[in-house]
């Protein structure tokens, strides 16, 4: 039976035991590999990543090939004899770690690649934004054009001023031709920046009575807030409302106490501020001009004038005090003045008519000094400023007669409240809703008011000024309304009643003979 059935197989037991020999040693094959080697690739559980370089895949089909040739001459192994086995289980060992390690170089390599390309991708955007950064910016805002470059250490900025005023008198005796439209001001202004430290103003007049003239040309130095430099023509450190910007003064005019202030002048300035600006000051050595003049960009004289002026505002860090709002201070000038040009050519009023000049022969010979004490008080809607001054010269009827020291003075009290609830401010009131009829809003409304008062000197008369055409004296009410339709655009409604006092019955004057009754409108825009 045995035989037969061996015959049937076409096997006899010394041939079966060879094909159980061989299969018994490639499950053992395997079973080695299997154990002793852990490679993705036995596994065929590798991963590649999306966009992998087809070298990989190329790899990983030869490997996969040889798999097939290694599997295949397993089975035959056993037919050679355990020692032709074991040797080429080596070499299959050996070349599986060549492959494992030239695949983790190709994976090191792709990463590698991906890194690259990261980097190469944020430097592209880095490159744009310090591009972007450093471009120059142009800004049109209602502060003006400015143009600046990336960093901000340059800039240049171009704005403007324009006022056009409608002046209307009443009860003025006839014979005055004063009702009238003027351009009060036209102000083109260039202001600048360059290193961050260094600054410059450049701003001309060519509105006004006058003929066309530099109002403002300096250079600025500023080392930090509390050292800062300032040469060539700008305003002389003394009047609290004379240093406000003529945008936002409470009324179209300033008051009389400006008067006995000098203007602008050529000078060297020194000043900042402490403490977050508790303490501000300034002090400068100018060329030295008359009251209620501007320099003519050359001195008159030798002589030079000394300013200086201490502000401070020592509740102003405190948040919640109703003092935060508080300031007090002083200015001051003292110096030599002579010639002509050394006496003011005249003192106005509040509808800019001249109550008083000197005679024509009158000259200034000696000392000159001002002191004027000033407050200021903010808070919320509210606003009010009072100032005092006493301007002293010394003055020869002629060049050759007895010389004669008069000291004139005045002083003013002036408040304004918001009526909409934005904030009184020294540098104007910003509505909260600006003016559209589109969209409703009317922008910001203030009510001011205003007393001021000016005395001449009686010193002054009869040698130095004629009593029948120069009044000694003027007081001034104010009333007005103010329209901030925005940011830029302001208009004013303002009514004056000056009462002159008189050294004679009848002035020879024809504005003098009575009180002058004055209403102003003001439409202005300023960037």
């Amino acid at each position: 039976m045995k035989t037969n059935t061996l015959v049937r197989n076409n096997a006899s037991p010394v041939a079966a035991r060879p094909s159980r020999v061989a299969a018994s040693a490639s499950k053992r094959f395997w079973s080695r590999l299997s154990a002793r080697w852990h490679s993705p690739l036995l596994s065929g559980r590798v991963f590649f990543p999306p966009g992998a370089s087809p070298v990989l895949h190329y790899w990983l089909q030869s490997f996969r090939a040889m798999l097939a040739v290694a599997a295949f001459s397993g089975c035959l192994l056993p037919l050679r004899g355990a020692d032709n086995t074991d040797a080429e289980i080596q070499a299959l060992r050996e070349q599986i770690r060549l492959l494992d390690q030239r695949l983790t170089q190709l994976q090191q390599q792709q990463q590698q690649l991906k890194d690259q390309q990261a980097a190469a991708a944020a430097k592209a955007v880095a490159d744009q934004a310090a591009a972007v950064a450093t471009a120059p910016k142009i800004a049109i805002t209602d502060k003006g054009f400015t143009l600046a470059s990336g960093d901000g250490a340059n800039s240049i900025r171009i704005g403007g001023l324009v006022q056009l005023d409608s002046r209307l008198f009443f009860n003025d005796g006839g014979g005055v031709l004063n009702n009238t439209f003027v351009l009060r001001r036209a102000r083109p202004i260039v202001e600048g920046a360059f290193d961050k430290i260094y600054s410059f103003q450049f701003v001309s007049e060519l509105g006004g009575t006058s003929t066309p003239s530099i109002l403002d040309a300096n250079l600025g130095i500023a080392l930090n807030d509390a050292l800062q430099f300032k040469f060539g023509k700008f305003k002389t450190p003394v009047g609290l409302e004379w240093l406000q910007s003529d945008s936002w003064t409470f009324f179209d005019e300033r008051s009389l106490v400006t008067d006995l202030m000098p203007n602008r002048d050529l000078g060297i300035q020194v000043g900042g501020r402490f403490a977050g600006g508790v303490v501000t000051y300034a002090a400068g050595v100018f060329n030295g001009v008359p009251d209620s003049t501007n320099s003519s960009n050359a001195d008159f004289d030798n002589d030079k004038d000394v300013f200086g002026r201490l502000y401070v505002q020592p509740f102003k860090t405190s948040q919640t005090s109703l003092l935060q709002g508080l300031a007090f201070g002083v200015g001051a000038s003292v110096g030599r003045e002579k010639g002509a040009s050394a006496v003011t050519s005249g003192y106005k009023t509040d509808g800019q008519q001249t109550f008083f000049k000197y005679r024509s022969t009158v000259v200034g010979d000696g000392q000159v000094w001002r002191v004027s004490p000033q407050a200021e008080y903010r808070h919320g809607p509210f606003g009010a400023i009072g100032e005092y001054v006493v301007s002293t010269v010394n003055a020869r009827p002629a060049a050759a007669k007895p010389k004669t020291e008069l000291e004139n003075k005045a002083w003013q009290l002036a408040a304004g409240y918001v009526l909409t609830g934005e904030n009184s401010s020294y540098t104007g009131v910003v509505p909260g809703h600006p003016f559209s009829w589109e969209n409703g809003t009317w922008g910001a409304w203030e009510v001011v008011a205003r007393y001021a008062d000016l005395k001449i000197d009686g010193k002054a008369f009869p040698l130095l000024a004629d009593p029948a055409v120069n009044a000694d004296g003027a007081t001034s009410v104010g009333l007005g309304l103010n329209w901030y339709l925005s940011r830029t655009v302001r208009t004013t409604f303002d009514f004056y009643q000056t009462r002159f006092d008189n050294l004679v019955p009848v002035s020879s004057t024809q504005v003098l003979r009575q009180d002058e009754r004055a209403f102003i409108t003001r439409f202005q825009i300023s960037f």
